[in-house]
């Protein structure tokens, strides 16, 4: 976490002393830890025989909590369990029990122990921002730090839902959505003029002081305040009426009609919250379900469900503490957030999100009412995803069991990488991996790589592969020598016959890895699909029958190996497409190349330029027209 310190001023490293010859048991092990440890706040490290982190946890008393594991009975099975496997512990000690929770969950974020709750979460949430830095605001989709001048609302629970909220406010307040670059080269107005959703700042169609009113209606509708807006366009449109100036009373009166289908489309409007997070847990067979739902502005902007991992079955409580700690690292907390079930320390979190967010933050469950209606939807919709998850997992469990006895594994695999490459006739290429395991497509865990070997022959294939192939496993060998981490994957999957299978094998053994299980698919027969054939090393090529599920799950597998390498080949080319030597001088970015070619019209009218007309450029000094001029005239 970004707000906790690497190492508190106080803290200090303490390993158990568990160097006798003979193993102890857990219970020996932490009650030896006792006599060292102070009564003060930090974070404890629970490792087994091979020095893995097993479990990461805070105290406000590290005495008292950890004497709670050293007693033989009364603990849960998971917590049992864990105990069982303990063979030494470390300690940290921080100033304040705040400081121990952040270190907390930047030691489980890090390490990842396996009897930790873990948010599997890297997606960002998209905000609308309100751009101040320009005298005609452009309204649009933003994500990342909120670095740029503007009003900012949000999040919004997908790209989705910002989308169709856009497209709802430019058809009601008519604002632009056009760069500050397209604003001023335009002569002429817009497609988005031309179907009522552009007012046309850019061509003067609105005074700056009208296109301003229209700015701040925007930001009062998000803000949640739309009825006075309604009321406001219709008596505008009454006056426009009885002055006879029916073409502006019509354009009013699509706007009102715009914005009343704006309202009648937000889904769950709750009159008495105005801005909150609405949290709901369910568990069930083992694994748990978070629906988080979104109200600003008393409307609801959508929901996203999250799959925590719960630390070998942990408690509701400790799943949502972890949980709310984890998943406002780097989003801005609203004011009030209402829960499904109350977390280990209330206080202690709502004061960490209240440092966070600069202001007073709330946790509330409540137990009737408008906000327990609110909470009861989140939970039934939380109950219903994980439903359908559980089901999807057990069908997926099946095909990949399906797949190990097709193949002759010797258990089903968690992890699957697919390879493809894919180029023009050598150029752009790129080599693509997706990965797939027992939760589906990983889509977090995908790699693309840009090749790099100017040696390659275009078009060469095997050479492509070997690039890709050398450059992951060197990699998973550097960082993860003895195989602990879930990288590595249990089965490859080529595009091609007995030759890539052959040379993929021979890449391998040379980078001593011998041991992982690979499948080449080959198109059969007149490069049918349904007819594709199979290739093991040291194996004869086999076929699996028409209609077998296992034969529908390799060609998705594959199919979607292809889908990647091919986006991003295309990423790639079009980005060449849109390269000029402007690239290549030091210091020029995305704003002076767009400036440069704004005034010049063309990156070779820019090589052409003297030393000043290239100064009289907005945002080109002396010294870089002199860099300019000389990178295009070195003599």
């Amino acid at each position: 976490m970004n707000d906790a310190p690497d190492r508190p001023d106080e803290a200090r490293p303490k390993a158990a002393a568990g160097s006798d010859a003979a193993p102890r048991d857990g219970h020996a092990v932490i009650q030896s830890c006792l006599a060292t440890l102070g009564s003060g706040p930090g974070v404890y490290r629970m490792l087994d025989a091979e020095s893995r982190v097993l479990y990461v946890g805070k105290a406000r008393n590290l005495r008292a909590r950890v004497s709670n594991y050293a007693r033989p009975s009364g603990h849960s099975a998971r917590i049992a369990r864990m105990i069982r496997e303990t063979a030494s512990m470390m300690f940290l000690t921080t100033r304040t029990e705040t400081e121990a929770l952040l270190l907390e969950q930047n030691l489980i974020k890090q390490l990842k122990p396996r009897y930790n709750v873990l948010l599997r979460d890297d997606k960002s949430f998209p905000n609308i921002l309100v751009a101040k830095d320009h005298p005609f605001p452009q309204i649009r989709k933003h994500r990342g730090k909120r670095s740029d001048k503007g009003s900012y609302f949000g999040p919004f629970a997908s790209a989705g839902a910002v989308n169709r909220t856009l497209t709802q406010l430019q058809r009601v307040f008519l604002l632009r959505n056009c760069t500050d670059a397209t604003f001023e080269s335009r002569t002429r107005p817009c497609l988005n003029y031309q179907i009522k959703r552009c007012s046309g700042p850019c061509v003067g169609l609105i005074s700056a002081g009208d296109y301003g009113a229209l700015v701040a209606d925007a930001e009062r509708f998000l803000q949640g305040k739309s009825t006075k807006i309604q009321a406001s366009l219709a008596a505008e449109m009454q006056a426009a009426s009885e002055a006879m100036e029916f073409e502006r009373a019509a354009a009013l009166r699509d706007r009102i009609r715009a914005l009343t289908a704006v309202q009648q489309s937000q889904g769950v409007n709750p009159r008495g919250v105005a801005e909150a997070d609405v949290i709901a847990l369910h568990q069930e067979g083992g694994q748990a379900c978070v629906q988080v739902f979104f109200i600003r502005a008393n409307q609801s902007w959508g929901n996203r469900d999250f799959y925590p991992r719960t630390g070998a079955g942990a408690e509701a409580p400790e799943i949502l503490e972890a949980f709310l700690t984890q998943f406002y690292d780097d989003k801005p907390p609203p004011r009030l957030i209402l829960l499904s079930h109350p977390v280990d320390n209330p206080d202690l979190v709502a004061g960490l999100l209240s440092e966070r967010a600069g202001r007073r933050v709330e946790l509330a469950v409540p137990l009737r009412g408008e906000k327990a209606e609110l909470v009861e939807n989140a939970a039934r919709n939380a109950r219903e995803s994980l439903a359908r998850r559980l089901a999807e997992s057990a069908a997926q469990g099946r095909l990949l069991a399906g797949l190990a006895e097709a193949f002759g594994l010797e258990s089903p695999p968690r992890r699957i990488e697919v390879y493809d490459n894919s180029h023009i006739q050598g150029s752009d290429a790129v080599g693509a991996m997706i990965v797939a395991g027992p939760d589906g497509f990983v889509k977090s865990q995908y790699r693309k790589f840009n090749i790099r070997g100017d040696s390659l022959t275009p078009g060469d294939d095997f050479g492509m592969m070997r690039e890709v192939l050398t450059r992951r496993f060197e990699r998973l060998l550097r960082e993860d020598p003895d195989r602990e981490s879930e990288a590595w994957p249990d089965l490859l999957l080529i595009d091609g016959g007995a030759g890539q299978v052959s040379a993929v094998a021979g890449i391998l053994a040379d980078l001593g890895v011998d041991d992982i299980a690979m499948i080449g698919v080959a198109k059969g027969i007149d490069r049918d699909a349904g007819k594709e054939e199979f290739h093991r090393p040291g194996a004869r090529a086999f076929a699996l029958r028409h209609n077998d599920p296992v034969l529908y799950f390799v060609q998705r597998l594959r199919d979607e190996a292809h889908r990647f390498a091919i986006g991003a080949h295309r990423a790639k080319r079009a980005k060449a497409v849109g390269a000029t030597p402007l690239d290549e001088i030091p210091g020029i970015g995305a704003a002076r190349k767009r400036a440069l070619l704004a005034h010049f019209g063309s990156a070779k009218a820019v090589a052409r330029a003297g030393l000043a007309d290239l100064r009289a450029v907005d945002g080109i000094s002396a010294a870089m027209a002199e860099r300019i001029h000389g990178f295009f005239n070195p003599g």
